[in-house]
């Protein structure tokens, strides 16, 4: 395990020296989704605004929501047209919508899009002269603070991956610019999320996969993400404090439930989607991953996940199988996997006792097993980088970037891609705890090495 910093211990004035632990409001339970309409009730709401995507809107956990808001007399207007992967012109067209509805609180049911989708309206219906890139992310937006409060957001997963019930994360694709961000901030983290275990049951074989892959790497990116200690510059307000602070007692905790839950429950899953223990077990596992990258923060292979799904449309144009739509498609679980091997690789080298005790839980052995103990530091990285690829194998992720259309001659346009994410490239061991270094030169030999495995 990685020291952290004992009070009384001076370190050095540029350096961060504590965390923040942004608590979520959860409830979890099979059936939990028929409690909403009570929620808001008991919040005095005078018109909730739905927002759903044109599958879920069919589904039980949707139908179950409006009924519960319909048992309790309470108007509500639905928005079902929210995108897989929301782009700038669909996040647009959301918070026009929102800004004319005049809700008083909001209500997510669905996977990532549809709660990302849900956070930013909220925040742009009460920020109502605001443009979309006033909160997005530096250095992509201008990541002004936000002032006011927002209305209240239920979410309601009907996924198991992005954790966006725990997180005041919510990601964009911007075409204009071939890559992904987001806005990050704490007034954007719902409350409370309502993890309901029956409402990925519907969910086919590739979604299951998908967000299950997220929740892998929300684990173990925020487990290997530098310590909080190590990040630069201490903010000079602690309301300055970003979400992404680095590796941190608290959120270890939760990273490594996730990981080893994750591990164990999506192989199974991926065999028999009647494993109803395996599915809930996801289902928390998702929330625990977002508690813990939620406050950690991801790194290099979230990063790199951003181009390679936002240059897709122009370049492979890659559609993965399972997925009914009439373009191309990267699902974000995917798109975080195919780096895997090499990042964890070229991080192993920066704390090789974390990557070993991933390493264990690949391998299903405790960390003082003889197996993984004899294994040298410098020889972490690969042990580990080749069992995350039977890991994927055994759940048919596409091996490597190459596997879905990119080339080496892509190789630049990824690396510029993937060089704005500073959220996550600040907590990336090798890149965030090496003060003046952008990254470019390890992130091109990362993403030479991620083009097959």
């Amino acid at each position: 395990m990685r020291k952290y910093a004992r009070a009384g211990e001076s370190l050095p004035a540029e350096k961060e020296y504590a965390f923040e632990i942004a608590a979520a409001n959860l409830r979890f339970g099979a059936g939990a989704t028929r409690e909403v309409g009570m929620d808001f009730k008991n919040m005095r709401a005078r018109k909730v605004a739905v927002f759903t995507d044109p599958n879920v809107v069919k589904l039980a956990p949707a139908k179950m929501a409006i009924a519960s808001l319909e048992a309790q007399d309470l108007p509500f207007e639905l928005y079902d047209r929210v995108v897989a992967e929301p782009t700038e012109d669909s996040w647009r067209d959301a918070i026009a919508w929102a800004r004319q509805r005049d809700c008083s609180h909001f209500l997510a049911v669905g996977g990532g899009s549809v709660i990302d989708t849900a956070k930013a309206a909220n925040l742009f219906s009460v920020h109502k002269d605001a443009e979309l890139f006033d909160f997005l992310n530096a250095p992509v937006g201008k990541n002004l603070p936000v002032k006011a409060d927002l209305h209240p957001l239920i979410a309601v997963p009907t996924t198991a991956g992005t954790g966006s019930e725990t997180t005041g994360t919510a990601i964009v694709d911007i075409a204009s610019m071939s890559f992904k961000t987001g806005i990050s901030n704490r007034a954007l983290k719902p409350m409370p999320g309502i993890v309901d275990t029956l409402n990925t049951r519907t969910c086919p074989r590739e979604l299951h996969i998908s967000t299950g892959l997220d929740v892998l790497f929300h684990s173990l990116e925020s487990y290997t993400a530098i310590p909080y200690t190590e990040r630069t510059p201490r903010p000079s307000n602690p309301s300055f404090r970003p979400l992404y602070q680095g590796s941190n007692p608290v959120a270890d905790i939760f990273a490594m439930w996730a990981l080893r839950t994750t591990v164990r429950h999506l192989p199974r899953i991926a065999k028999n989607l009647d494993d109803h223990e395996s599915v809930s077990q996801m289902m928390l596992a998702a929330s625990f991953a977002g508690l813990g990258f939620g406050n950690a923060g991801c790194h290099l292979c979230h990063a790199i996940s951003y181009p390679v799904s936002g240059l897709n449309k122009k370049g492979p144009g890659y559609k993965h199988a399972g997925y009914k739509v009439d373009h191309p498609i990267i699902p974000h679980g995917i798109s975080v996997a195919l780096s895997a091997p090499a990042v964890f690789q070229f991080t192993a080298p920066l704390s090789p006792d974390r990557h070993r005790e991933a390493l264990a839980v690949f391998l299903g052995v405790t960390p003082t097993d003889a197996s993984v103990t004899a294994i040298p530091d410098a020889a972490i990285g690969a042990h580990l980088s080749e069992a995350i690829a039977s890991f994927l194998d055994k759940l048919d992720v596409p091996r490597g970037l190459s596997a879905i259309g990119y080339t080496k001659a892509d190789i630049p346009a990824l690396v510029d891609g993937t060089i704005p994410q500073r959220r996550m490239l600040d907590v990336a061991p090798g890149i965030g705890d090496v003060v003046g270094n952008d990254g470019r030169e390890c992130l091109t030999k990362i993403v030479e090495n991620a083009m097959q495995y």
